[in-house]
C-alpha cells in the first residue's frame, strides 16, 4: 500500500505540473457556468427549477468533455514513459506492473474528481444563488458528478489500454482521439440511424435502450436521469429509462473501469519497455 501511495502522490505532482488539473477544473467551471446562465431563460417556461434544466445540459457536457479530459490525463501514461526512458527504470524497483498501474489509475481518478467537483459544484452554487434550485435537483446534481467521475473513470482506463498498445505519444494520441470519436460521437449516431430507420419497431422498443446502457457515455445519460422525473422530462430519455431494469446505468459505470483495467493490466504486463 505505501508504494501505491507513492506512485499515486508522484503521478499527481507531475498531473499539476504538467498544468492538466488546471485544464480539466477550468474547461468544465467556465463551459458549466455558461450553461447555467443561459438556462436561466429557459427553466421557467419548461417548468422546473433553474438547476434541473442546468444538470441536464450539464449532462450533455459531461458524455462529451469529461471523457476528452480523462484521455489527455491519461494516453501516455505508459507509452509517455517508455519514450522517455523511465519506463525502464522504474520496473526494475520492487514494485509491480498491477501496482504502478493503480498509482497512475488513483491519481487520475482524483485529479478529475476534483475538476468535476469543482467545476459542477460552481455551476450548482451559482443556480443556488440564482434562487432556481431545489432538494431533487441537488441530488440530481450529486448523481451527475457521481456519474460523471466513474465516466472519467472507464476513459482513464481506455487511455491504458491505449498506451499500452503505442509505442510512441503520438501514436497514443492517435488511439484516444479515435476511442473518443467512436465510443462518444458515432456510436450516437449509429443508434439514431437505425431508431429512424427502424420506426417505432422492435429494435426502437427493445433494443437500443441496451445499445444506450452498455455505452458508457449513454450510460451516463440514464444514470443521471433515472432518479428524477424532471430530468427524464427535460431531456427526453424517460422512455430508455424505463425499458430498462432499475441500476443498468450504474452497472455499466461500474463495469466500464473494471473492465478497462483488467484490459490494461493484461496489455500492460505484455509490454516490453
Amino acid at each position: 500500500m505505501s508504494a501505491l501511495f507513492a506512485i499515486a502522490a508522484t503521478e499527481f505532482r507531475i498531473l499539476r505540473r504538467n498544468r492538466w488539473l488546471v485544464i480539466a477544473t477550468a474547461l468544465l467551471s467556465v463551459f458549466a457556468l455558461a450553461l447555467t446562465v443561459s438556462g436561466a431563460t429557459t427553466s421557467g417556461a419548461l417548468g422546473v427549477d433553474l438547476l434541473t434544466v442546468s444538470v441536464a445540459s450539464m449532462t450533455t457536457l459531461a458524455v462529451y468533455l469529461v471523457p476528452l479530459v480523462a484521455l489527455l490525463m491519461s494516453f501516455e501514461a505508459i507509452a509517455g514513459d517508455a519514450e522517455r526512458g523511465s519506463l525502464a527504470l522504474v520496473l526494475t524497483y520492487p514494485v509491480s506492473r498491477g501496482v504502478l498501474l493503480a498509482g497512475k489509475f488513483l491519481a487520475h481518478l482524483l485529479g478529475l474528481a476534483i475538476a468535476v467537483g469543482i467545476g459542477f459544484g460552481l455551476a450548482g452554487a451559482l443556480a443556488f444563488a440564482l434562487g432556481g434550485a431545489g432538494v431533487s435537483s441537488g441530488l440530481a446534481l450529486l448523481r451527475l458528478m457521481l456519474g460523471a467521475v466513474l465516466l472519467g473513470a472507464a476513459f482513464i482506463a481506455l487511455g491504458y489500454v491505449v498506451s499500452g498498445f503505442s509505442r510512441s505519444v503520438a501514436a497514443a494520441a492517435g488511439g484516444a482521439g479515435f476511442i473518443w470519436l467512436v465510443l462518444v460521437v458515432l456510436y450516437d449516431l449509429v443508434l439514431l440511424a437505425l431508431v429512424v430507420w427502424d420506426d417505432g419497431g422492435l429494435f426502437s422498443r427493445q433494443v437500443f435502450p441496451w445499445l444506450l446502457a452498455a455505452n458508457p457515455a449513454d450510460a451516463l445519460r440514464l444514470f443521471s436521469v433515472t432518479a428524477s422525473a424532471d430530468q427524464a422530462l427535460v431531456t427526453g430519455m424517460g422512455a430508455a429509462v424505463a425499458a430498462l431494469p432499475q441500476g443498468a446505468a450504474l452497472v455499466s459505470l461500474l463495469l466500464w473501469p473494471l473492465l478497462g483495467l483488467a484490459l490494461a493490466r493484461l496489455v500492460f504486463g505484455r509490454r516490453v519497455p
